[in-house]
């Protein structure tokens, strides 16, 4: 391993899993990584998670609080899973917006909004995390599910999205994490390394892009480390719950 969740990048170099790359160039490598799994992006989901990975989903939006006439913003949305519960939520006199940075799994999100009868009631938006295109105070809840480790810069991203958050408003940010069940840390690795590549090649034909999904959750913070991340960001009441273990983390955050 190259680095550790706890190391901050230098100006120059960042993770892109285990490897070290120009700062600059991550993007480009992580949009090249969905572009190539958009199209089988949920079914690789449902396989690898064994379809666990609804339930973690349903648990974020049981906890967004939100109300008929609100507004609320999915970040790294991509096939817009997350945008259509809050769609749900806030109802036809509120407002959801689906962003995303790659074109190619935002395409995918449009798709299934329109198959699930929402592409009226959510709006999507081509956009970086680090630099949200909204102004401050625009949301009543922001959320973000399993994209925040593939940001270049989660500080600045995690900076933005509070930023558009309304006095009061809450980010989720659910993302994998370290896991906490005692013995389940070598399970959990020998599948990551060991299934997850061979899946990707057998499924979505791609075993290095599953690989480097594999690879960015173990660089990821740990719950601690971005509960303090939060609140650096200027979040409130920072606290997370755990999930199948650990290995998923719910984290949640206020601005007042």
């Amino acid at each position: 391993m190259s680095g550790s969740p706890e190391e901050r990048p230098s100006a120059e170099t960042v993770d892109f899993g285990y490897e070290r790359v120009a700062t600059a160039a991550k993007a480009g490598r992580v949009r090249a990584v969905f572009d190539s799994v958009a199209n089988r992006y949920d079914v690789m989901n449902d396989l690898m998670s064994f379809g666990v990975h609804r339930l973690w989903k349903r648990f974020l939006l049981s906890q967004t609080g939100l109300r008929p006439g609100q507004r609320a913003l999915d970040v790294a949305g991509g096939t817009g899973d997350i945008a259509a519960g809050l769609a749900r939520q806030v109802g036809a006199t509120g407002q959801v917006v689906l962003s995303d940075i790659n074109a190619a799994m935002l395409a995918q999100g449009r798709d299934r909004l329109l198959d699930r009868g929402l592409a009226a009631e959510v709006a999507t938006v081509l956009a970086n995390a680090e630099r949200l295109p909204f102004h401050d105070g625009s949301f009543d809840c922001v959320t973000i599910a399993f994209g925040l480790r593939n940001v270049t810069d989660k500080a600045a991203a995690l900076r933005s999205m509070a930023r558009v958050l309304r006095p009061g408003g809450q980010l989720l940010v659910l993302e994998f994490s370290k896991p906490v069940a005692p013995g389940l840390g070598p399970v959990y690795d020998a599948y990551s390394f060991g299934v997850l590549p061979a899946l990707g090649r057998l499924v979505a034909r791609d075993a290095d892009s599953y690989r480097y999904l594999a690879e960015s959750i173990r660089m990821f913070p740990d719950q601690q480390t971005l509960a303090g991340m939060m609140r650096e960001a200027g979040l409130d009441g920072c606290r997370f719950h755990n999930l199948s273990g650990g290995i998923v983390a719910l984290h949640r955050g206020w601005r007042y």
